[in-house]
């Protein structure tokens, strides 16, 4: 699922002030191992995909002048898209052999993460996975979230599918990510990036989304209305 945000304040990370619709665009993939017999549960692939992209944000090959940072600086420019797909059996055994990072859920879910490509760039092996029917469901209800530590908030009142909301936790946790400083990045990687995922009812959510936190702002281009408020990225640090 392709998804795009529009950031409450300009990436630490970029080459400077840009225009952000002008750039080249980029796009960073996440691919979801998702088989038949045995689906992960849906919060805790939301979970995974969020910790991914952090995982890839602090990975030493994405700073200074490591092998991925001009192509994660070129990503954050522009807007910060991302495409989930899902891949099963031989399909994840080749996404799983190329250049990237695979993150294991709580409960196991699997979400491997590319360095960003341009948009008619994808690997063939990618390429051909699916977009669409990432369909996932909580086999029991999910735990209350960990207010203590980051959480990251779901819009109850928009439907989106696995895979979008997917790429939505994504850019929830790069918008905190962003607002964070350089300690508290360093201890929430040292932590293993703990997150909690959950929706709020709506009288909590519209606090939320006046609370002065990170708030992803959908573009519009996949299932809901460009501008749609979808997570609001709550971390200890931001909440001061």
């Amino acid at each position: 699922m392709t998804s795009n945000d529009t950031p409450v304040s300009e990436s630490p990370f970029h080459n400077g002030p840009t225009d952000r619709d002008q750039a080249p665009q980029f796009v960073l993939p996440l691919v979801l191992h998702l088989e038949k017999t045995d689906p992960p549960a849906r919060t805790d692939a939301l979970r995974t995909a969020a910790r991914a992209v952090l995982t890839i944000l602090s990975d030493e090959r994405s700073l200074g002048d490591g092998e991925w940072a001009a192509a994660m600086r070129d990503w954050q420019d522009a807007r910060i898209r991302k495409v989930v797909r899902r891949a099963r059996g031989a399909e994840w055994r080749k996404a799983a052999a190329l250049d990237g990072i695979t993150v294991t859920g709580e409960d196991g879910a699997e979400v491997r993460v590319f360095p960003p490509i341009p948009l008619d760039g994808w690997p063939k092996e990618l390429a051909k996975l699916q977009v669409s029917g990432t369909d996932l469901e909580d086999p029991e209800p999910p735990a209350a979230p960990d207010l203590s530590g980051p959480v990251l908030w779901l819009n109850p009142e928009v439907d989106m599918s696995a895979g979008k909301t997917m790429a939505q936790a994504g850019h929830g946790a790069q918008l905190a990510w962003w607002e964070l400083s350089d300690a508290e990045r360093k201890a929430w990687r040292e932590a293993g990036f703990p997150l909690s995922v959950a929706t709020p009812g709506p009288e909590r959510w519209r606090e939320l989304t006046a609370s002065g936190l990170p708030v992803v702002r959908d573009a519009g281009f996949t299932e809901i209305a460009p501008g749609s408020c979808t997570v609001v990225a709550d971390h200890p640090a931001l909440r001061r």
